[in-house]
Parts: C-alpha cells; sequence; structure tokens
C-alpha cells in the first residue's frame, strides 16, 4: 500500500527548520531553499505546502506561540486537578514565558525575531497581539478566581492587575535572556522565581478559604 503522508507532522518539520535557521542565524536566513535543506525535504514540497516565504514565517510563529501557550495551559490544568492554590499555579504559568532552559533560549529568540518583522507584517502581528492578549486574558481570569476564594482582596481590578503581571513575565524573560546565567551570583531561576512571587504576593494578599489550615506537601 503507499504510504500516506502526514501533512500536519510535515508542517511541523518545516516550522521546526525556520526556527532553527532563526535561532543560528537569524530571521534574514530564512528562505525556502533553506529552509527546506534544514527540514530534510524538497523545494518543491516545501511549497507545496506554503506558496510563499511569509506563509512559511506566519506559519512557524503561531507554532512557537502555541508551544509556550500549551505548556502554560497544561501547568494551570495540572493546578485545577491537584488543587493548588491560584497564586501558585499563576507563578508556574508564567515561568513558561520566561527562558530558563534551551529550548525556551530559542523560543524567545525566534518570538522576538518575529515580533520585530510583526512591526511591519499585519497577519505575523495578529499572532503577536493574541498571544500577548492571552496571557492577560489567563492572568485577570486568575486573579478573579483568586477574589472568589478569597486569595485576593475583593475591591481589586483584575485588569490592571494582569496587564502588570503581563508586562513583568515580558521584562522579565527579556533580563533572563541577556544574563542567563543569573546575577552577583543569583541563578537566573532563583531570581526568575523570586521576581515573579513578590509580584504575585501583592496582587493575592489572602489565602483561598477551601486551602486554609492546609499545608501543601512539602510545605
Amino acid at each position: 500500500m503507499p504510504r500516506i503522508a502526514d501533512h500536519g507532522e510535515r508542517r511541523r518539520q518545516i516550522a521546526a527548520a525556520v526556527c532553527e535557521l532563526i535561532s543560528e542565524h537569524g530571521l534574514d536566513a530564512v528562505t525556502v531553499a533553506r529552509t527546506a535543506a534544514a527540514a530534510g525535504m524538497s523545494v518543491g514540497l516545501v511549497q507545496h505546502y506554503f506558496r510563499t516565504k511569509d506563509e512559511m514565517l506566519l506559519h512557524a510563529f503561531s507554532e512557537v506561540s502555541a508551544a509556550i501557550r500549551g505548556r502554560a495551559d497544561e501547568r494551570i490544568r495540572a493546578g485545577v486537578e491537584h488543587r493548588r492554590p491560584i497564586a501558585r499555579v499563576l507563578a508556574e504559568a508564567m515561568t513558561e514565558f520566561v527562558p530558563l532552559d534551551e529550548k525556551r533560549r530559542t523560543e524567545f529568540r525566534v518570538t522576538r525575531a518575529f515580533g520585530g518583522r510583526a512591526l511591519d507584517a499585519p497577519a505575523l502581528a495578529e499572532v503577536d497581539v493574541e498571544t500577548a492578549r492571552r496571557l492577560r486574558q489567563d492572568i485577570a481570569q486568575a486573579v478573579h478566581n483568586g477574589k472568589e476564594c478569597g486569595e485576593v482582596e475583593a475591591d481589586l481590578d483584575p485588569w490592571p492587575a494582569a496587564v502588570r503581571l503581563a508586562a513583568v513575565t515580558e521584562g522579565l524573560a527579556l533580563q533572563v535572556y541577556r544574563d542567563p546565567a543569573g546575577v552577583n551570583g543569583v541563578t537566573a531561576a532563583e531570581l526568575s522565581a523570586a521576581v515573579i512571587a513578590a509580584e504575585l504576593a501583592a496582587v493575592f494578599t489572602g489565602e483561598c478559604r477551601q486551602y486554609a489550615g492546609r499545608r501543601e506537601p512539602g510545605g
């Protein structure tokens, strides 16, 4: 029987090749021919899936944004399943956007490159804006949920808090990318945890009623 092509997998391979080229050589290094070579495909096959370089870039940007988003969502799902305090779950989700390992450093470099190109490319800008909007929405929802359970003061407006926490996450990611070894003997992971914890503590000032008196494992 003839082998049936996995079109989704081929599109993912092409996106991965684009990201590899951007990470190692920059956005200008991406061409259809180089992408085909990196993906182990023919130029014709790449063009079968993406007629233009811009289509290929848009798909790659969407894929890397979805990968980051997926990990954050998984942190949230796990936190809900294990009934963890909202502030702790949100801290874990925010950390997925910080380049604390090689995979996330590559993703950060790629998203920064796309972010620059998005200034002049409306289709890329839509992905960039939607990614930022989803992060703010998730944080605002977490703050709202915190108000309902007692972790957040009842009169606090979720949206200014969400904008601030999203800005802290984005700024922290840039700082860690610039200094991956950390600062003054403190590792990047330790710094990130401390910054995120301090910012969340200013918003999540109470204790969720369902966790009152309950100790976390290892706490």
